[in-house]
């Protein structure tokens, strides 16, 4: 029997009640990555039965690298899938029907790490210096940092682009001068690793990093996306808007709980070591919150920035579609949420002191 879900829209936001046998409507989340604090608000909603209370039966689907979040929902393998901006918008201009429904992440995690002594700690200090990049849709912003200073990527003479793995390795066997790394994973490993130098843990003295929020580079990372076609049948507006009402729950859990949402990932796979997911937790957290316009509303600035830089190195060609992204969705689940006493905003929260342990344990 066709599993049915009926959301009744009301001037003080969204409620949901599910008509069906067996009382959830089944969906498919795929992550990029495997359970880490990153996702730990889809993880939380699940747990909490913050989807089951929506009408919904999620499954969260995991990938090593293999699977690509706008691959599956592309074909169908997955309802929603979270993803970056920027492999959307190639997607899509290759001919892809992909919407952006929840922009969770407000600021870019990403990061070029280097040791202190390596003296990288402006944009020009890379010049002639071995500058590690990920391959595959997550070089963009090491690519708009070379043109910012005024260099190609790909045929600048005096740059010298290294294809790195997803960690520093490279870095701490000296084969790399500054590698691409993430503040909330490899940069928070790092200093979860013992320097041969001292015999003690890395200290962040010892490091330098370039931000790419500060120089105006950052791209849009993690929001949710689905396929348009999809998005457009009937009823799948209101699934959408369960879905993201739940998981922004779980997301504001996460920054009042943030020990608790720790608690639950470690549960689902007890060998992610605790230090590490308290501070990608609270680095994570610093990604999202504040949130000026209420979490999961397009930053229209940075969405902009986006583009441009986009446009500029060369990865796309025209501007991306109207439609491309959506806050109307994310603007009714806040309007729920704070009718509820939610702080959907989190102008006042602060970043917790976290000490990482060796290993990341």
């Amino acid at each position: 029997m066709l599993r049915t879900i009926i959301l009744c829209m009301s001037l003080l936001g969204l409620t949901t009640t599910a008509v069906a046998e067996d009382g959830s409507m089944p969906v498919r989340l795929q992550l990029q990555w495997v359970a880490q604090a990153q996702f730990a608000g889809y993880y939380v909603a699940q747990a909490m039965g913050f989807y089951a209370d929506a009408g919904l039966e999620v499954t969260i689907l995991e990938s090593e690298g293999d699977i690509q979040p706008l691959d599956a929902v592309t074909a169908g393998d997955a309802e929603f899938g979270v993803t970056w901006a920027p492999r959307v918008l190639q997607a899509n201009e290759s001919g892809a029907d992909l919407v952006n429904i929840a922009q969770i992440f407000q600021r870019s995690g990403t990061v070029l790490v280097s040791f202190a002594e390596t003296g990288i700690v402006e944009a020009n200090d890379i010049v002639l210096k071995r500058i590690g990049y990920w391959p595959n849709g997550s070089e963009f912003e090491v690519y708009a940092l070379t043109f910012h200073i005024g260099s190609d990527p790909i045929s600048g003479e005096h740059l010298l682009l290294v294809e790195q793995p997803f960690h520093l390795g490279p870095l701490i066997d000296s084969e790399l001068d500054a590698g691409q790394a993430l503040i909330y994973n490899g940069y928070g490993r790092l200093l979860g690793e013992v320097n041969p130098a001292t015999g003690e843990l890395y200290q962040e003295d010892e490091l330098n990093i370039i931000d790419f929020n500060e120089l105006g580079l950052a791209m849009l990372q993690d929001h949710i996306i689905v396929r348009g076609e999809w998005l457009a049948q009937d009823g799948n507006e209101n699934i959408a808007a369960a879905l993201i009402r739940a998981s922004l729950r779980g997301w504001i859990h996460c920054r009042d709980f943030a020990d608790d949402c720790v608690r639950i990932l470690r549960e689902i796979d007890p060998e992610l070591g605790e230090s590490h997911q308290q501070w990608q937790m609270n680095e994570v957290n610093k990604l999202i919150w504040p949130s000026p316009a209420g979490i999961g509303v397009m930053d229209e600035a940075l969405w902009s920035q986006t583009v441009e830089w986009m446009l500029a190195i060369g990865a796309l060609e025209t501007e991306p579609a109207a439609g491309s992204y959506r806050s109307d969705l994310v603007s009714t689940a806040l309007q729920s949420l704070t009718a509820e006493g939610f702080d959907v905003h989190g102008d006042d929260w602060q970043p917790a002191e976290v000490t990482l342990r060796a290993g990341g344990g």
